[in-house]
């Protein structure tokens, strides 16, 4: 790592090295709530994961996973400190995450926070031989597949901003423990997937060393918050507040505080035909909240860019039920997109008829 000017006092970085869920998320809240005690200095930490299957903080693991798969094949379930969706983790991915006081990033606004960060991450993994590039609000890419999931959150004045990197990842469990609709398992629904995706491993021919990934990572967040790094002994930071939040988090209690009864999620689907050709569309419902959890849209139309799908899922996501007109409006509004023979009504009504089977309508099988 070349040597910079140092504009604050050192960071520490951290590699805590392959972890069970319940510790990696002891050292998220132990570490939060040191950096926000001024108890450390800003970090960069390191992880990985023993098989496991992490729920956002609000969500429920009935409605998120399926239970007995992870049970089967030994994949551990735990609840993240932080909000967001379910995901899985195993050893093939890479975890990095920095915790900042917000006067570091002289910012509240956590989507500038998250191209500042994220754009250091992206020329860190192009170190490696790959052109990866932001892509808003927080993800990055290469070709336009996705190679790194981040996200952040506050806590008072400090900042816990993480991300992951996929180097040699198997979308297909991923899919497998995700609580989805069947038909997202079919060999077409698996292949579709893993376009959206990609690893590293797929783009430079071999998996890189770790060490060799991490090295990459530090070297473009040293010189882009224009620090050095102090390696610490990662056991030199499992003291009280990580015993405690050990104690708390590696608990039923804890995995299961936010639990609902599946029966509260309704899956349901619906099709509309269009001239640009049919459009398939799966919704998961929170019939309690009034919410659409997730949306899965098909169908053998014309779009540029190709992720367009993709993105109007993400933005249909936990979106209130009665508003989907609106949130389909607001995403188009701000979306630059060619459909052929497409238009955003076609997406509007293919949600209306697949709401119109929500009353009285069985659950279609998850």
């Amino acid at each position: 790592m070349r040597a910079v000017a140092v504009a604050e006092p050192r960071w520490q970085l951290l590699d805590t090295g392959l972890r069970r869920a319940a510790e990696n998320m002891a050292f998220n809240r132990a570490l939060l709530e040191a950096r926000q005690a001024h108890e450390i200095p800003n970090t960069l930490r390191f992880l990985q994961f023993t098989p496991c299957a992490l729920v956002g903080f609000h969500q429920s693991v009935a409605q998120e996973l399926r239970v007995d798969y992870c049970q089967a094949h030994g994949i551990d379930i735990q609840r993240r400190i932080t909000g967001g969706g379910a995901i899985y983790f195993d050893q093939t991915q890479i975890g990095w995450e920095l915790y900042l006081d917000r006067k570091t990033v002289g910012t509240g606004d956590m989507l500038e926070i998250a191209r500042r960060i994220c754009e250091m991450a992206a020329r860190g993994i192009s170190r490696l031989g790959v052109d990866a590039r932001f892509r808003p609000r927080n993800d990055i890419e290469v070709d336009g597949r996705k190679i790194s999931g981040t996200g952040g959150a506050f806590d008072g004045d400090a900042i816990l901003y993480q991300g992951t990197l996929l180097i040699d990842f198997d979308v297909e469990r991923m899919l497998r423990v995700l609580r989805i609709p069947a038909e997202k398992l079919s060999d077409k629904a698996i292949a579709s997937a893993r376009e959206r995706v990609v690893n590293l491993k797929d783009l430079l021919g071999v998996a890189p060393a770790f060490a060799a990934v991490k090295q990459a990572l530090a070297a473009e967040f040293a010189q882009g918050f224009g620090i050095e790094f102090e390696p610490v002994d990662a056991s030199a930071r499992e003291g009280e507040r990580f015993n405690a939040a050990l104690r708390e988090i590696d608990t039923p209690e804890w995995v299961y505080q936010h639990d609902r009864p599946l029966s509260d999620t309704r899956v349901i689907e619906g099709i509309h035909k269009t001239q640009g050709g049919l459009l398939r569309i799966s919704l998961a419902v929170d019939t309690v909240k009034r919410r659409i959890k997730q949306a899965w849209i098909t169908g053998d139309v014309f779009v540029n860019p190709k992720r367009m799908l993709v993105d109007l899922e993400a933005a249909l996501r936990d979106s209130p039920l009665d508003d989907y007109a609106r949130t389909v409006e607001r995403f188009f509004a701000h979306y630059p997109v060619e459909m052929l023979l497409l238009t955003r009504t076609d997406f509007i009504n293919l949600i209306a008829g697949a709401l119109a089977t929500l009353d009285g309508a069985r659950e279609a099988a998850p």
